[in-house]
């Protein structure tokens, strides 16, 4: 629908979307003597705004199963969710009136966001809910009043900032997930297009699909391992240590050596001072130099052993696929087809997933993967063909 002329304007437009609301609800109960009741409202904007009730029930219930898996400020801010667009909702029965007819089922986005709430919850459910409220429309609808469409936008921000701690956790563990399955997928079918290509027999590809698992897996479970714990060794060596603390009750007060601790960490001369002022003022036996770095800033990366294992089993499993046509008995153009279109369909789904996790378009990602993915197979594919007329 086209947007309001009073679109630049919050408070104008609101204003003459409840003008319009106003007349149309006045329209709809106004008999008049000659003429009889006003004509009801056209079919197609009853039929708008009752999926818009529908979509807003939804959302509401996929919050209220959400906070029944939450507990004190989670559960509270998604209640609180709820109960806005338990008000948005209002707003489309009062537009409806006698129009309301049987419920209707929100889109099926809506509807699985309810399903996964009710059976998983977690970041997942966060994310999808996020999208859904990206998606909303009444930026561009006069029916919609803009306060409500300011709400889907907060809302939005809201959700985001609920899912940001579950992203937090995860995102080491689960970059190292979705980098060793994609690599398995990628290396693997390259290697095994490759070796096709240059002419080698089928047990020859089986062989050389099953080396490269096992090789790729462990060598990408070491390297994550080695390279997760490095990290957190890393931001340990910057956690202040407790015999630096014991030794405040010794130090020069005059000199105030404390100050060159805080102008290391990045402070000006005189905020540093008077920081190492107040705390020499203030000591006490649990007086720390500095804060430790948070808990949330180690989840960040995860940790070395749930890396390495997620890194050596993802790539394991993505790397099976492209060898399954071969252990299945399959051979030549068709075996090579079939490991093609199945890790296509592997490519696609890890970049949907994601996509969804990131509150991004699944279908980009999953376009990404699957172009980058299938890229790199047919540049070692061409390679395999001119090494084997070459060798052959």
């Amino acid at each position: 629908m086209p947007r309001s002329n009073h679109a630049g304007d919050p408070d104008r437009r609101s204003r003459a979307c409840r003008a319009r609301q106003f007349a149309r609800a006045k329209h709809r109960r106004h008999v008049f003597r000659d003429h009889g009741p006003m004509p009801r409202p056209e079919p197609r904007d009853v039929r708008r705004w009752r999926r818009y009730l529908a979509d807003e029930r939804a959302e509401a219930a996929a919050y209220r199963d959400l906070a029944s898996r939450r507990t004190g400020e989670e559960r509270e801010i998604l209640l609180a969710l709820a109960a806005a667009e338990r008000r948005h909702e209002q707003h489309w029965l009062d537009l409806l009136g006698d129009e309301v007819g049987m419920p209707l089922r929100g889109a099926w986005r809506t509807r699985s966001l309810g399903w996964l709430a009710r059976r998983f919850g977690g970041v997942f459910v966060l994310a999808l809910a996020q999208r859904a409220e990206a998606r909303s429309s009444y930026d561009t609808d006069d029916d919609a009043t803009a306060t409500m469409a300011a709400d889907e936008r907060i809302h939005e921000e809201v959700v985001r900032g609920l899912a940001t701690r579950g992203r937090n956790r995860m995102s080491g563990t689960f970059r190292a997930a979705v980098f060793g399955a994609n690599d398995g997928l990628v290396s693997n079918l390259a290697l095994i297009l490759g070796i096709g290509a240059s002419g080698a027999s089928n047990a020859t590809v089986l062989l050389s699909g099953l080396a490269g698992l096992l090789a790729g897996a462990l060598s990408m479970g070491a390297g994550e391992y080695v390279s997760v714990r490095s990290q957190r060794e890393l931001l340990d060596a910057s956690t202040p240590s407790p015999q630096a603390s014991a030794a405040l009750p010794d130090l020069d007060v005059d000199a105030n050596e404390l100050a060159l601790v805080y102008r290391a960490r990045g402070m000006s001369a005189d905020e540093a001072e008077g920081h190492a002022a107040e705390v020499l003022r203030t000591y006490s036996a649990t007086t720390e130099i500095a804060p430790a770095p948070s808990d949330d800033e180690h989840e960040t990366h995860g940790t070395a052993m749930g890396a390495a294992v997620s890194s050596f089993f993802f790539f394991a499993s993505g790397a099976l696929i492209p060898v399954l046509p071969y252990l299945l008995g399959s051979s030549g153009f068709p075996a090579v087809a079939l490991a093609a279109a199945l890790v296509g369909i592997a490519l696609l789904a890890t970049g949907a997933t994601v996509g969804l996790l990131s509150g991004t378009s699944p279908l980009s990602r999953a376009l990404r993967q699957i172009a980058i993915g299938y890229g790199a197979a047919a540049a070692t594919y061409v390679l395999g063909l001119v090494f084997g007329a070459t060798v052959g």
